[in-house]
């Protein structure tokens, strides 16, 4: 496993975090606790989780592995969570006011079975809270010694400077990481929130990087497994994710290439994908999702695998998104390039 700087903090992280949304959902508890161990026993450190993710399901899972851990294990576990959406009833129970972060904050620590949360994120942006309001409680939180870090989630380009620009301002912490839908699938956070994350030296954490597992191979066009999955889920999102990512022809087109180099390297479409993203030049360090053991190996074996400059053309090049108008097209194109190769050559193109 390789490490690196979470963001622009002293804190180092594996270059893959384990997701454990469905860890005691999806997967019961005994292979739950065996992804774990093997996670750690691949070298990876840490685990990412959400107060809303089963209903408090998967931190009440992790608080019993480390429980049930040496601890040597819980000391270089690296956790990381998340607040934002709804935890009960009360109209109080959801968002980003100091009232609802310091009750999610508390009961998080409960069911982690922690006394400190090394990366706490903001789920989402709250447009009824106050900024300031928001970032005076984590500071007192940091103070406190409750949290370690702090990271956004799911926020525009235009969302995150704000919080940056007020808690510069304020002379409190800034968020050291950014936990965004990224992967050879979803690019389109390369118009303004990456260039946004590379200008505040923020990393970015991607979630679903095998978007929601299209990208390992697993699905046929046109045929009855193409159709399997999230679209037939009865849940409205996940089908509109389904459709998305099925009646994509770039999609189709950027699998064929993942295949192909897969071939050529002798890895799996999944360990080509990862590849990819972590070589990207704003990733910190890429979220898996592992229902099973099996589908964990695979995934890890995505650290083994390297990416010539032909082949990251040949991905980049595919799955580039196409925006046609102002100021998405080639004037956003070359602003991006600005962030990412600051050649003399790059900044008089500008």
């Amino acid at each position: 496993m390789n490490y690196r700087k979470l963001g622009h903090s002293g804190l180092s992280v594996s270059s893959l975090i384990l997701g454990t949304m469905g860890l005691g959902t999806e997967t019961n508890e005994k292979e739950a606790f065996a992804i774990l161990d093997a996670y750690l026993d691949a070298g990876g450190n840490t685990l990412d989780t959400a107060d809303v993710y089963g209903q408090g399901a998967s931190e009440e899972l992790i608080g019993r592995w480390r429980k049930s851990r040496s601890g040597d294990i819980v000391d270089r576990t690296v956790i990381a969570t998340k607040v934002r959406f709804g935890t009960g009833p009360d109209v109080n129970d959801v968002g980003l006011s100091r009232r609802h972060l310091q009750r999610s904050l508390d009961t998080s620590l409960i069911r982690l079975s922690a006394q400190s949360i090394d990366l706490y994120q903001l789920h989402g942006w709250d447009p009824l809270t106050p900024v300031e309001e928001t970032l005076s409680f984590l500071d007192a939180a940091l103070r406190a010694g409750k949290i370690q870090y702090v990271g956004v989630s799911n926020f525009t380009g235009w969302q995150l400077q704000l919080f940056i620009s007020t808690a510069q301002a304020m002379g409190v912490p800034l968020p050291v990481t950014m936990q965004q839908q990224y992967s050879l699938a979803y690019r389109e956070l390369e118009y303004e929130v990456i260039p946004a994350a590379l200008h505040n030296n923020v990393g970015l954490l991607p979630w679903s990087p095998l978007a929601a597992g299209f990208l390992t191979g697993k699905y046929i066009r046109d045929s009855e497994s193409g159709r399997g999955g999230r679209l037939t889920s009865d849940n409205p999102m996940n089908q509109h994710i389904a459709r998305q990512l099925h009646m994509s022809d770039r999609n189709w087109a950027t699998l064929d290439v993942i295949k192909d180099v897969a071939q050529q390297l002798g890895a799996t479409p999944s360990q080509v994908a990862l590849s990819w993203l972590t070589s990207q030049p704003s990733v910190t360090a890429p979220i898996i999702g592992a229902r099973t053991l099996e589908q964990l190996q695979d995934n890890l074996g995505a650290v083994d695998v390297v990416l010539d400059e032909s082949a990251l053309q040949r991905l980049t090049e595919v799955s580039a998104p196409t925006p046609d108008d102002y100021p998405y097209g080639r004037f956003g194109a070359l602003q991006r390039k600005r962030y990412i190769d600051s050649s003399e050559q790059a900044l008089r193109e500008l």
